[in-house]
């Protein structure tokens, strides 16, 4: 089996298993219980919060614990703007691309669903971008927050977020990244992105899934989601996982030591990208060409339809997915697609490859070759039908 789905998930690394077992096992305490073994916890905590906040460039008290980066959006995205308008009245707009992740977009939807909110959508160009333009056309004075991912979980493609950040400050308004997909491929260093808020899912990096983090700038207002105990000073009640915020840090601090094989990807990439486009005829590569992650290559294959095809890859060995795999058992076309002005029709033929950082050359020839058989078959099919 070649696996090209990395963008939905990726094995545990060992290092991270082995990191995280002693708090599943003889380390089992609370981390605000006032023992030892209380104290053992605690002490791990702060710990692997020290490893993610140097992984983040930020101070540890920046850094809160959630349970994957759907949480950390929901955090954000409602947190920010709900603290804000708590704080003034007349802050009663967010602003969000039309390329989010179901989780941004959701929690944008709940609070003008549920709390007045008015919703305004960034328009992305062809490639999935959002420019500096679009995203001064939608800020208001009453923007109470800004949510621009880092990098597409479809088709790759990465935002001038730093840019953005700048922009958005200029105007007052604190900017969200959801950085879950750009997280061991890209620079993470906050200070350097300009951003207020970003949120990362350890799944995607070699931990399990369950664990991920929600980077708060210092006096960033932030109203908690979950009440309770006051952990996570406040902001996350809840007794906190250990083991996963021990094996988040750990994925993390790998990953971001071992950023070099993103160039080497890349370059797989582009020739896998290559050999797909002159294989097979009418491809067409979905996101920017060249400002995309390292990890991904997505295609839509006019004549066919994507679930077919990735039922044939399967067939053949290779896994791999039609989109986002957040969007549990959707049929209908991506609205990422569908923002990018990619016809509903041609939409549905999305096929998305992503890779994990060992994959090989010899991999990619294999999987390019099986997706030339594979929409051959599929459009041959397609006609005797």
């Amino acid at each position: 089996m070649i696996f090209l789905d990395a963008a939905a998930a990726t094995p545990v690394r060992r290092e991270v298993l082995e990191a995280m077992w002693p708090y599943l096992s003889g380390e089992f305490g609370n981390p605000s219980s006032h023992h030892s073994l209380g104290d053992a916890a605690a002490a791990a905590l702060a710990g692997a919060r020290d490893r993610a906040a140097e992984a983040l460039g930020c101070r540890p008290g920046e850094v809160v614990f959630t349970s994957g980066g759907t949480e950390a959006d929901n955090l954000a995205v409602k947190g920010i703007a709900l603290a804000r308008r708590a704080a003034d009245q007349r802050l009663d707009r967010v602003a969000i691309s039309a390329v989010e992740h179901p989780a941004v977009e959701e929690s944008a939807r709940y609070l003008q669903r549920l709390h007045g909110f008015a919703v305004d959508v960034i328009p992305v160009d062809r490639y999935g971008q959002v420019t500096e333009e679009a995203l001064a056309a939608a800020l208001r004075p009453e923007t109470a927050l800004a949510s621009v991912m880092y990098a597409n979980n479809e088709v790759g493609t990465v935002q001038p977020v730093a840019r953005l950040a700048a922009l958005a400050r200029s105007r007052g308004v604190p900017l969200h990244s959801d950085a879950v997909q750009a997280a061991g491929w890209l620079p993470l260093d906050v200070r350097a992105l300009g951003v207020d808020a970003l949120s990362i899912s350890g799944h995607k990096l070699g931990a399990p899934k369950g664990c991920g983090a929600l980077f708060v700038r210092g006096r960033t207002r932030l109203e908690p989601l979950i009440h309770g105990g006051g952990q996570e000073r406040g902001r996350r009640s809840g007794t906190e996982n250990v083991a996963g915020a021990v094996a988040l840090a750990t994925a993390l601090s790998l990953a971001v030591s071992s950023r070099e094989a993103s160039e080497r990807v890349a370059d797989l990439r582009d020739g896998f990208i290559a050999a797909v486009l002159a294989g097979v005829p009418g491809a067409v590569l979905t996101g920017h060409p060249a400002e995309r992650l390292p990890s991904v290559a997505s295609f839509c294959f006019p004549g066919t339809s994507g679930e077919s095809v990735l039922l044939e890859l399967e067939r053949q060995g290779v896994i791999c997915s039609s989109g986002s795999a957040c969007a549990a058992g959707s049929d209908e076309p991506s609205a990422v697609l569908l923002a990018m002005g990619i016809d509903s029709a041609v939409a549905q033929t999305a096929v998305r490859f992503s890779f994990e950082p060992s994959v090989t050359a010899a991999e990619l020839r294999e999987a390019a070759a099986a997706v030339r058989a594979a929409v051959g078959s599929v459009r041959t099919l397609g006609a005797a039908g």
